[in-house]
């Protein structure tokens, strides 16, 4: 197996810029400042979800945030931006009865819209009085190992809303860290909503001894109500089987036609990239794709270490967030994590990831 820290691997020529090129330090005001809805989402609102008709969760899922976001629109403690426990329960499909809880939590496959709602959630709330944030799960863990717990609340509890997708707890420390922002974020009267693949109160499992963080799991799964939103990948429905591996030689000629055309071009070797990754912490490969427009991979094999698939789904993320075309030899995509991964813990990452580097490739194949 190649060494994936020779970063002499790369297949590249002086001509076409690579990622392992790049070492991107971002500020903590630009990680403030990034938590926004990414570019592949900036137009999403409630009107362009397209419900499926065989699917009624997903229209109840429309209902309920709608609700919300007419509840939030506006500074906190005004009137009718009451959150959290103070609001009636609201619409259809919300766990528990009584008082609806402090957060929306919305659960189901990959690729069902929930996304497309949170983004469009936030656009419905978002406003100079009614401010709000949207990231990821690990972008905000990241965002309070770089600002420091205490600030990153600080930041945080001035915003109307918090919006937190693809919510995961991957090891027991944020499954506490977590749990302790949103329980100070709560108490500051900051209104939550979040996406996962897992139901709040199985968070964490397959993963570590979620018995010994029972506490901290139900203190989380508290804070929600819960809507599952039901249905098959958008990104696959109708359309063709993934496109087939191109030649090292043909990625090349790829890259280098689009770099001649004047597009932000890289190509790096899949095992040097990957290498790279390990260098780079994950809160700045958003920064290591700016400027970037295509990506292109040469030598594509699948990837058996948990840790550097984990990366490489934190890439792929940040790439399907910008809306970036992938060429790719070697290995095909949905060949990318062996069967070990891929019925793990992570398993619901993986599929994600492939899903969405598979979308990505299409469109590479395209262009």
């Amino acid at each position: 197996m190649p060494d994936a820290t020779a970063l002499d691997a790369v297949e590249t020529t002086d001509a076409v810029p690579s990622l392992v090129q790049r070492d991107p330090r971002p500020s903590p005001q630009r990680l403030l400042d990034d938590l926004v809805p990414p570019p592949h989402f900036a137009a999403a609102s409630f009107d362009t979800y397209r419900p499926d008709p065989s699917q009624p969760t997903q229209a109840d899922a429309v209902a309920a945030l709608r609700d919300r976001a007419g509840r939030w629109s506006g500074a906190k403690g005004s009137k009718g931006a009451r959150g959290g426990g103070l609001a009636k329960l609201f619409g259809r499909g919300g766990v528990g009865g009584g008082a609806a809880k402090e957060g929306i939590y919305l659960d189901g496959g990959f690729g069902v819209g929930k996304t497309h709602l949170l983004t469009s959630l936030f656009h419905a709330v978002d406003s100079p009085t009614a401010p709000a944030a949207y990231g990821t799960f690990v972008e905000y863990t990241n965002l309070a190992g770089a600002l420091g717990f205490r600030q990153a609340v600080e930041a945080l509890s001035a915003k109307r809303l918090v919006c937190i997708d693809e919510f995961e707890l991957d090891d027991p420390g944020d499954t506490v860290l977590m749990s302790r922002l949103l329980r100070e974020l709560s108490d500051a009267g900051t209104a939550l909503a979040a996406t996962s693949n897992t139901l709040p109160d199985a968070l964490g499992e397959g993963r570590f001894a979620a018995e010994d963080f029972l506490r901290e799991i139900q203190a989380v799964a508290s804070r929600f109500d819960v809507y599952r939103v039901d249905g098959e990948d958008y990104r696959h429905r109708g359309l063709p089987a993934p496109p087939e591996p191109a030649t090292d030689a043909e990625v090349r000629e790829r890259a280098a036609q689009r770099l001649a055309s004047g597009e932000g071009v890289v190509l790096d070797s899949f095992d040097a990239l990957l290498g790279h990754l390990a260098t780079v912490h994950p809160s700045r490969y958003g920064a290591l794709l700016d400027g970037v427009t295509a990506v292109h991979w040469t030598g594509v094999r699948p990837v058996s270490d948990q840790s550097v698939a984990l990366r490489l789904v934190v890439l792929g993320d940040r790439m399907y967030d910008r809306d970036l075309p992938l060429v790719a030899s070697g290995a095909p995509l949905d060949q990318l994590f062996p069967d070990e991964l891929m019925n793990g813990g992570y398993r619901k990452k993986y599929a994600r990831a492939v899903s969405r580097l598979t979308a990505l490739a299409r469109e590479g194949s395209q262009g």
